[in-house]
């Protein structure tokens, strides 16, 4: 079904799929964890050196979120026997992509959230022009102990009350007699951005709780080892990203199924679409990387990764 590649924070056919200090030390760490959580989630078909010395041509630069990261990479691959040149990196995910992309620093922003206004705004320069690859499911993640032990669907409340600190044990959703331990992502993730908009609709989600039973995360990778060595641990990750993992599982959201079926036809509450950003309508290499991910040779790669390609959601 669904995959991806992130770290640890903030924001039917799937079953399977801490903390954080208060006060000043906590948001101290999380600027730190921000600032330097730069992941390479791939290759570069010709030698970086060679480049500085003029021996090849300069590298086409892809980077942004680890959702999209995993496609990228492996069309860069691909592409490589064919003469194009791509470096693909996540640094910041969906947020530090479009701010690279606006600061002139790279050629294509992968992300999984759209261009926002405050994006535009922060660039005025930059034409923002976004090609949709695919589409993802982000789940509600728990341990496998806690989803055993009877946690197999949250309600919108429910989930409300643990991103917010108000359940603080999982007898009181139907589990164990357990603590819960919350790892959200980051702000401008694209996976948080899918959350808030599940819980609150619009409107300004609250604070962090102050709790040590909290901690910011980054990208899916992090995030997932973070909900396998943490026990009672929940939070929101790519469905994609838990498939054959037997220490996790994704629960349902007031009934509803990550499934295909309801990403595809919008039942299913969490689903986003995954996109590559150019300044202006892509050209020269980075149009003929699109269009190689839009193919009928490209489209795959959506699937092998736990993704929806375009056809799957009738686009």
């Amino acid at each position: 079904m669904f995959r991806t590649m992130e770290s640890p924070s903030r924001s039917g056919d799937l079953t399977t799929g801490g903390a954080r200090a208060a006060g000043a030390v906590s948001r101290r760490r999380f600027a730190h964890l921000a600032s330097g959580a730069v992941l390479i989630a791939s290759l570069t078909t010709a030698c970086a050196q060679a480049d500085a010395s003029g021996g090849a041509g300069k590298a086409l630069q892809a980077s942004g979120s680890t959702t999209v990261a995993p496609v990228a990479a492996d069309a860069a691959e691909a592409l490589k026997a064919r003469g194009l040149n791509i470096t693909v990196a996540t640094q910041g995910g969906s947020a530090g992509g479009i701010s690279q992309l606006g600061a002139g620093q790279i050629d294509i922003a992968l992300s999984s959230k759209p261009v926002s206004d405050e994006d535009k705004a922060a660039s005025p320069k930059t034409d923002y022009v976004s090609t949709q690859i695919g589409a993802d499911a982000v789940g509600i993640i728990v341990s496998k102990q806690v989803a055993d032990a009877g946690v197999g669907n949250l309600t919108k409340e429910q989930a409300k009350g643990l991103f917010e600190g108000k359940i603080t044990n999982w007898k009181q959703v139907g589990g164990p007699d357990l603590p819960v331990f919350v790892y959200d992502k980051e702000p401008g993730r694209g996976t948080r951005e899918v959350l808030d908009t599940f819980l609150y609709r619009g409107e300004k989600p609250p604070p962090p709780p102050n709790s040590n039973n909290f901690a910011i995360v980054g990208g899916n990778l992090e995030t997932r080892n973070k909900l396998e060595s943490t026990p009672g641990s929940v939070g929101p990750l790519s469905t994609g990203f838990v498939e054959g993992r037997d220490k996790l599982a994704v629960v349902t959201l007031d009934g509803i199924a990550p499934s295909s079926e309801n990403v595809a036809t919008g039942k299913y509450p969490m689903s986003r679409p995954l996109y590559m950003v150019t300044n202006g309508p892509a050209k020269d290499d980075a149009k003929k990387f699109i269009d190689y991910i839009l193919s009928d040779e490209g489209q795959p790669l959506l699937t092998k990764h736990g993704y929806l390609t375009l056809k799957q959601i009738g686009r």
